[in-house]
């Protein structure tokens, strides 16, 4: 009300200058009667100086007015926006309620039925003596979760003992898990890489045959680090990385099946090996320390292992979570990373991680992380992409065809190339194209391609052809023939494009900065950044989605 009066009172003020100008020029006529010499010119610049005061006012009351309108109604239309958000956030919340009455119906229901069809003769009882009553027996109740527990347990020794597991495609993987066959299975899983996609769906269901499938799981590991083989070597050894890669698989499907099990069961089931395991990621560890630019590149087979021998076996808590989440950055670019921390409980560091990422010139893994926990709000995608873009391009600028080698300019245009095509598959997968347009980033490539392909073919235009020897020993053009590579078949032992993002190039080196006060390389302070609170993940309770290929 205020505002109202004080704009009414200004308009009013206004509309009287008029008037107030009229009585001004009276008193001024009566002062020029006193005078000899007239003043009309200096009236006339008097009135004009006040009329264009009186529209300055006039106009910029006016722009107020508007303005005050505008705001009113941004205010009014904000409001409308919060209440109707504030809905929305009560119907989801009444919603979830609902759902989540409706799950604990149906716990209890499935609870109520269990007991009535397990009949108490049927139960073995526990004879307990009582001193007090003479030393009569009583039988001891267990409760509900104890007895699933158990059945579970039971249940995973009979398919052992009986060999009742079955497979569809590659019945011989019961047969090795049966045995407690760590190497026959490695052997195996080479033998069949082809069909890495079936292998991987029958394993979990394979390792129910086992006696004990956490110790064979880690009797599997054994070669990872081998002695005759340095981590430098190891990259060009194709037996040693397929071995590597089988080994996460095979910790991998043994998470799968401990996720079909309840949180009792998973604990009695790998309570005998827990130790065994910390033994073997504490060995590890110090393995870390001479990762070379692969690591730094987000790819390492190593760190992956690593992280995912202590989120199956659930000895996260044994480890440091800052020493944990700093590995995350090795392994960015696998498609297991967001499952990993999840159940490493390292969600509440992903801002940090992601920080980490920015910094070093790795957008497009950070934009994955974003959107895997959710935190696109804080780190906007599309402004990560064109970043990327940005430095890409700030790297290839230096870079003229007058005074570069062509080829220079050739890995130049190469680099340039492959970060297009990364960004847009990341636009794709992520569904941005609304918010940021792939048109102008694909007739790039197309016009890189085809330079590319020019200069291919006039390589091969000028490029002599050798001389052979003809069957009558005259020397001339024979009919050239390409080379072949027989190693190439062993090289490619596993095919890796489908456990990790699409291949990129980063051109700065990654690294945290700070003292390196453990085993860790790259040691940094501790993510400042504070986020949300999350649920604690059981290591070995999340279900692993994304598909793994070798």
């Amino acid at each position: 009300m205020s505002a109202m009066e004080d704009t009414q009172s200004v308009a009013t003020l206004i509309d009287s200058t008029t008037s107030k100008i009229q009585q001004l020029q009276k008193a001024f006529a009566e002062l020029e009667s006193h005078r000899a010499v007239t003043l009309n010119l200096k009236w006339k610049q008097l009135e004009e100086h006040f009329h264009g005061l009186e529209k300055s006012l006039k106009r910029r009351f006016y722009e107020l007015e508007d303005q005050e309108k505008e705001y009113e109604t941004k205010t009014a239309k904000a409001q409308e926006i919060l209440e109707k958000r504030k809905a929305a956030v009560i119907a989801k919340e009444q919603a979830s309620l609902e759902r989540l009455q409706e799950k604990r119906d149906a716990a209890v229901s499935a609870i109520f039925n269990a007991l009535e069809k397990n009949d108490k003769t049927s139960l073995e009882p526990t004879i307990v003596t009582n001193g007090d009553q003479g030393g009569a027996p009583f039988e001891e109740e267990k409760p509900p979760d104890v007895l699933a527990s158990q059945s579970n347990i039971e249940d995973l020794k009979k398919c052992s003992e009986n060999g009742n597991v079955e497979v569809k495609s590659h019945p011989q993987l019961v047969k090795l898990c049966n045995e407690m066959d760590s190497e026959g299975l490695h052997k195996f899983i080479s033998d069949n890489r082809k069909s890495l996609a079936t292998l991987r769906d029958e394993i979990p269901t394979a390792l129910k045959a086992a006696a004990n499938p956490a110790g064979l799981v880690l009797d599997s590991l054994k070669g990872f680090y081998s002695v005759e083989v340095s981590n430098q070597d190891g990259k060009k050894d194709s037996n040693l990385l397929g071995l590597r890669r089988t080994c996460i698989m095979l910790m991998e499907c043994l998470s799968l099946l401990l996720t079909e099990l309840d949180v009792d069961t998973v604990s009695n089931l790998i309570s005998q090996d827990k130790e065994r395991a910390k033994a073997i990621a504490e060995e590890w560890k110090p393995m870390l320390d001479d990762l070379d630019v692969d690591a730094s590149n987000g790819n390492s087979l190593e760190a992956h292992a690593f992280l995912q021998l202590v989120a199956t076996f659930g000895i996260n808590s044994d480890f440091d979570q800052e020493d944990l989440s700093k590995l995350i950055p090795m392994v960015s670019r696998r498609r297991q990373t967001a499952d990993l921390c999840l159940s490493l409980g390292l969600s509440e560091k992903m801002p940090g991680v992601i920080n980490v990422l920015i910094n070093n010139g790795r957008q497009i893994d950070a934009v994955n992380l974003a959107f895997a926990f959710e935190l696109t709000e804080l780190f906007c995608p599309v402004s990560l992409l064109k970043s990327y873009l940005t430095e890409a391009s700030k790297v290839s600028s230096p870079v003229k065809s007058g005074n570069s080698s062509p080829t220079v300019l050739n890995e130049v245009n190469e680099r340039e190339l492959t970060a297009l095509k990364a960004v847009i598959k990341c636009i794709e997968d992520h569904k941005l194209e609304d918010k940021y347009p792939v048109d102008s980033l694909q007739k790039r490539v197309l016009h890189l391609e085809k330079a590319k392909a020019d200069k291919k073919r006039a390589t091969e235009v000028t490029k002599p052809q050798p001389k052979r020897p003809r069957a009558n020993g005259v020397v001339g053009y024979g009919p050239h023939r390409a080379s072949t590579n027989v190693a190439t078949a062993d090289k490619n032992f596993y095919v890796r494009s489908t456990d990790r993002y699409p291949q990129y190039v980063y051109d700065r080196p990654y690294a945290y900065t700070g003292p390196t006060d453990n085993h860790v390389p790259f040691g940094t302070a501790a993510y400042g950044i504070p986020a949300a609170g999350h649920a604690n993940y059981f290591a070995n309770g999340y279900p692993y989605q994304a598909p793994y290929l070798h």
